[in-house]
């Protein structure tokens, strides 16, 4: 028996852990499966999918079991020990090509695959580099500029998040070329200027599994490969070979500055999107003295305009852009205050916060 009578919360959490990465249909059929692996009183999940591998581990020494490996559907198992009542207890079997799931009630079979054709990832991480922080600092830094991350991008570079580790910070820059994210924090070690690329999913999936604590998540990298462990996960990614745009030449600074309560800008914003074209997605922002007003319209000759009063006392301006790019910043920033810097009409827009005082967005201004 490869496990006899277990809760089917102990299978099922383990599961959710790396199941992100599966994909139903594959073109190489043993990626859409789960590696299970019983071994020395623990199981062993992975999952890959040539790119991204996850893996996790449960103890389960004080239920025995027989040793051995196996490969099964990732999304199907999930299904069905979701489905379950819960504190169903389950027994997992396996024979030939098939495992079984039983409870007192239900039974299924589904198709294996052999483990040793589960393809893992090499280990590419000799003389890797290694940092050390808390789970929720990076967790913070990855959610302020994914956002900004292209998708499917034929520049596949920008595909991802650019990670710096130089002296005892760590920056994180994400662009998909109509706006850019920035943000740093600081690290215990002091090390040589490093720079790396992590791909998109490999970006979601630790935004997702990171926890909002102080326990530790280790950082391994090389050019090739990085590696993240806490919690009892590792995740090894490879990175993205290429080379990203210079961030510093696209943040700008500038002396025009309007300082504005986040939820006021934030609320202002959602009502004229709602007339804003819905491809182009564009807004006005009209600046004078102490005056800002927000406007938008679409291909029906329909208008909303917002007045909000400012502590503004440059240049006045007129300038469209994005109004979910605007949106992206002020829902990914701490604090109650955003500092929008202006150049000239054709120039982008700086966002910044008082909280925090490295996080920078920056938004290409668009015509409308």
């Amino acid at each position: 028996m490869f496990i006899e009578k277990i809760d089917k919360e102990i299978i099922l959490k383990p599961l959710q852990v790396v199941i992100g990465i599966v994909e139903r249909k594959q073109t190489l059929p043993i990626l859409s499966n789960v590696l299970i692996e019983n071994q020395d009183g623990e199981i062993r999940f992975t999952t890959t999918d040539l790119e991204i591998q996850i893996t996790t581990t449960i103890n389960i020494s004080a239920m025995g079991g027989q040793i051995g490996a196996f490969t099964v559907g990732g999304k199907k198992l999930q299904e069905i020990l979701r489905v379950l009542p819960d504190q169903s207890k389950i027994t997992i079997d396996t024979k030939e090509n098939k495992v079984q799931i039983k409870t007192n009630k239900s039974r299924f079979s589904l198709q294996t695959l052999p483990a040793q054709d589960f393809p893992k990832l090499n280990n590419q991480l000799e003389n890797a580099k290694k940092i050390v922080l808390s789970q929720k600092d990076l967790k913070a830094l990855l959610f302020s500029v994914q956002y900004a991350m292209a998708q499917q991008d034929v520049r596949y570079y920008l595909n991802g998040v650019l990670l710096i580790v130089e002296g005892n910070k760590i920056k994180v820059v994400a662009t998909d070329g109509h706006r850019l994210a920035f943000n740093a924090g600081g690290i215990e070690s002091n090390c040589d200027k490093q720079e790396i690329i992590l791909p998109r999913k490999a970006v979601v999936e630790l935004s997702k599994l990171l926890l909002d604590s102080d326990e530790s998540v280790e950082l391994e990298f090389t050019q090739q490969q990085v590696k993240a462990v806490f919690s009892g996960i590792t995740l090894i990614t490879k990175v993205i070979e290429g080379k990203f745009p210079d961030y510093e030449r696209v943040i700008p600074k500038y002396s025009n500055h309007l300082n504005m309560e986040r939820t006021i800008m934030q609320q202002a914003l959602q009502r004229a999107a709602i007339l804003s074209n819905e491809k182009f997605r564009g807004v006005r922002f009209v600046l004078t003295e102490k005056n800002l007003s927000i406007i938008s319209s679409n291909s029906e000759q329909e208008e909303a305009q917002e007045e909000i009063e400012t502590d503004y006392h440059g240049e006045a301006l007129d300038i469209g852009f994005n109004v979910n790019y605007l949106m992206d910043g002020l829902n990914n920033i701490n604090g109650n205050t955003a500092t929008f810097s202006f150049g000239d009409p054709n120039s982008s827009i700086l966002m910044t916060t008082p909280e925090n005082q490295e996080f920078r967005y920056v938004v290409m201004p668009m015509r409308i």
